[in-house]
Formats: structure tokens, sequence, C-alpha cells
């Protein structure tokens, strides 16, 4: 198994390059080929187009999105020219109505084995920013390696992951789709915590899923926090400072909103405090 099929999509060039570099030395290293979509969201409510100067109003927010997205495809192009001429891309731009960003993004996951995407929250970062993550996990079903602010894009990823395991499907998915980082990594850490006391792996939390590792090829091991702070996420932040983890798996849970759906609170609050690569899955 291997990510042949890698995606990463770009709403400016601004503060782009890591991911693209990141998403350029995965490609590589799979042997596989990286698919840039460049996209611009008209921000216009055809919706409520009425009488008289709107239709030109919703016409120049239109013109305004397709020069944006071709400024940014331009951009694209020459980051992607500096990379290794050996790497295969290509390189795409589309316009999207504001309502139809997700059903687009999730349309292009779905064909792709891994996305590569900057962390959606921080500074120069919106709901769009968002929606594309949230579009790849639950309509794409496609896994996103979420990138902290300011990573440099040379720095290893997955020499030592910290698994989030809770044994739920989710969690599962996300180890599943990581195992070409797990089968490479050189310490991969199983964390389980406040684990349940009637679940199938009470007397062994994480036992059933080191096994399924270990048949892998992945050595594993298991380390049982128990719920030391209020919230979950400042215990899993202060493990992976302890394990000088260089990067998180996680299952990505969310609720739905009519089609759509929203990060959950634990998924959200993880992503927010990001300071290493995060691999989720739905």
């Amino acid at each position: 198994m291997s990510y042949r099929s890698i995606l990463t999509i770009g709403l400016s060039a601004a503060g782009f390059a890591p991911a693209l570099q990141v998403a350029s030395r995965l490609a590589q290293a799979n042997d596989g080929h990286l698919d840039v979509l460049a996209v611009g969201v008209d921000m216009s409510m055809p919706g409520y187009v009425g009488f008289g100067g709107s239709v030109a109003i919703v016409d120049m927010a239109l013109d305004a999105a397709r020069e944006a997205v071709a400024l940014t495809e331009a951009e694209l192009r020459v980051l992607l020219a500096q990379e290794n001429p050996a790497l295969r891309w290509s390189v795409e731009a589309e316009v999207a109505a504001d309502g139809a960003l997700h059903d687009l993004v999730a349309g292009h996951a779905r064909y792709s084995d891994l996305m590569v995407m900057p962390k959606p929250y921080g500074a120069g970062r919106g709901v769009a920013d968002q929606t594309i993550v949230e579009a790849a996990l639950f309509g794409g079903q496609c896994p996103v390696l979420v990138l902290p602010e300011a990573f440099p894009a040379s720095r290893p990823i997955g020499n030592r992951p910290v698994v989030a395991w809770n044994g739920s499907d989710a969690a599962l998915a996300a180890v599943r789709r990581a195992l070409p980082f797990l089968k490479t990594a050189k310490k991969v850490n199983v964390v389980v915590i406040d684990p349940s006391v009637q679940g199938p792996e009470r007397s062994d939390p994480g036992g059933m899923l080191c096994r399924f590792l270990a048949r892998q090829g992945v050595g594993a091991e298991v380390s049982v926090l128990a719920r030391s702070a209020p919230r979950l996420p400042d215990v899993l932040h202060g493990h992976i400072r302890d394990q000088d983890c260089d990067l998180l798996v996680m299952g990505a849970y969310g609720h739905s909103r009519l089609r759509e759906a929203i990060f959950g609170g634990v998924t959200r609050d993880m992503l927010e405090q990001a300071a290493v690569p995060m691999f989720l899955a739905h």
C-alpha cells in the first residue's frame, strides 16, 4: 500500500509553499502523482438576486473569483517548477460558489489516496479552509495530512508517530490509512486515554490493535493514560510532547449538518492547537 495519488488544494498561494513541498516529497517517495487544485470561491449569492444592480454585483463577484483563481494557479505553477523535475504533477483551476465548495472538494478527494493541507485554523485561514478539510474527510472519505503553522517542509514526518486509540471505527480507519507511515516508523506509540472498563479491550487496552499492527510488520508500544486534565486534548498534547512525536494519527469526528459535516469538539481542538502534523481519517 502506498499513496500513489496525492492531492492538495490552494485557495491562494500565500503560505502554501510548505504544504506543496511536503506533498511533492510524499509523491516522489511513493512513486506517485501530485494533483494540485486551485480554487476560487464565488461569494455572491445568486438566490438573492433581484432587480437592478444586483445582477451586476453577482457578475463582478464571479469575475473577481475567476481572476483570483487564475493568479493562484499561475503562482502554484511557479512553485511546482521549482520542485524535482522527476515529480509527476498536474494543476487544475476551478471556481465554486460558496455553497458548492464542499461537493467540489469531495469530488476530487474521493479519487485520491491522501490530501496534504495547511492547518485550517489560524492567521489567514477562514471558513473555506475548514470546509476543504471537512469535505475531503467526510465527503470524499480521503485521509488528510494537516501541517501545523510554520512547518519546515524538509522536516521528517512519521519517524515517531503517536496513534490516538479509542477503538472507534474512525480511529481504525485512520490507522489503516496511515500504514505507509507506520510501516517505516522508527517507533510507534499507541495512546489510550481513560479506557472503558466494559469494552472488548478492557483487560488489554490497545492490545488487539498492536496485534493487527504486528501482522503488518509494525511494532508498537501502548501507553495507557488517566484523564489527568478536564479536556482530553490537553492530555493528548502533553503526551505528544513527552513522546517527542512527529506525527499524530487519529480518527476525525464530526456532526452531521444537512449533507455536510462539521468537526466535533476534540478534532477541532486538536487541529486548532496542532504542533505536529496530524494524519486524520474518518
